[in-house]
């Protein structure tokens, strides 16, 4: 965590202390000053150079027990699964391995842009899975549980032998092999030290605030592409009605969009709104089981709707496989019991 993060996290929590604390000592009465241990909770992210990287070890031996009961459900026995989300591994060669840069990046001979082609850090790969993962478990995780899972991904990926060792010291020998590791630059204002120009990094941290526009050979027209194969342009919905709305959309349209396919049953738009669509087909399985296959399984079993609903609620793992279904905390109360009749009553499509 930088030193900018620290200050703003211990302003926000000492606000209205007796000691004035900047424009905030209007609220007095309102919070206290964070504690060390308060600060230090936050202070878990784990940069480029290694700082705040905690001490532990592990390998692909021990990483690939720890992936099989913990993220296998959802990335696949081998990270290649594309069910719930994108291959983790795949794509990179030994070949990209010396060179540091990715040729598939660039010729399109892989179909998909898989994690380990695009990560340049390994440092990356750490901190998230240390933060987010389990997707149902955050932060759940040992470091020399998250070590060994990182081992893990990195030996699938052919960058070290599956009886290395990986630890606070080795891994940095492993950002050397890392296959996308020239494929980051960092010649701009948000990365500190001296230009590249000049054998360093960074531009000096110099942020270009002149904008000055060289208006040479500029573009008449502005053409959308995807570099995703056509069979696969519809992977993630219709992108062109993802983006946030200010200004020009710019998305690539990728499928009908949501006006063209409106549903007219209320609570089949309420879950279609909500996502639970994106899981869950009304007549037949996508990740989750179809809505009348849970209705016929629960078709005349008392308490079936309060036993539903704390599904959704809480979320669950084995009743229809091992694919987990986290909480549907955005989902409030109401809107839960309106969906779980509905699915109860023999949901229909339209």
């Amino acid at each position: 965590m930088s030193r900018f993060s620290k200050t703003l996290i211990a302003l926000a929590l000492a606000v209205g202390t007796a000691a004035p604390v900047l424009a905030f000592d209007r609220y007095q009465g309102i919070g206290r000053a964070a504690t060390a241990a308060e600060v230090q909770a936050w202070d878990i992210d784990v940069r480029p150079d290694f700082a705040g990287l905690p001490k532990g070890s592990g390998d692909a031996i021990r990483g690939m027990d720890i992936w099989e009961a913990q993220c296998a459900s959802c990335h696949g026995y081998f990270a290649e699964s594309n069910e719930v989300f994108t291959p983790l591994v795949g794509g990179t060669t030994p070949a990209d391995i010396d060179s540091g840069r990715v040729a598939a990046l660039i010729n399109d001979s892989f179909p998909q842009r898989t994690t380990m082609m695009k990560v340049p850090t390994v440092s990356t790969l750490w901190d998230y899975i240390n933060r987010a993962m389990p997707w149902t478990a955050p932060k759940s995780l040992s470091a020399d549980e998250v070590y060994s899972l990182v081992a893990f991904l990195l030996n699938l990926a052919e960058v070290i032998p599956d009886d290395f060792e990986l630890n606070q010291d080795s891994i940095r020998e492993v950002q050397q092999r890392m296959p996308n590791r020239n494929g980051m630059t960092t010649d701009h204002g948000m990365w500190p030290g001296a230009p590249a120009s000049k054998g360093g990094i960074g531009n000096g941290g110099r942020p270009d605030v002149r904008a000055t526009a060289c208006m040479k050979d500029c573009k008449r027209e502005v053409v959308l592409a995807s570099a995703l194969p056509e069979h696969a342009q519809d992977a993630h919905g219709n992108l062109a009605e993802q983006n946030r709305p200010v200004g020009g959309v710019r998305g690539v349209q990728t499928g009908p969009s949501t006006a063209e396919q409106a549903p007219a049953d209320p609570l089949l738009a309420l879950a279609t709104e909500k996502g639970c669509m994106a899981c869950h087909g009304v007549a037949s399985k996508i990740i989750g089981p179809g809505y009348n296959e849970i209705a016929a399984r629960y078709r005349d079993q008392a308490g079936a709707q309060a036993l539903l609903v704390g599904k959704v609620k809480g979320g669950g793992q084995g009743t229809w496989g091992a694919i987990p279904m986290p909480p549907q905390s955005h989902l409030a109360d109401e809107e839960i019991d309106q969906l779980v009749r509905w699915i109860l009553s023999g949901a229909k499509a339209q």
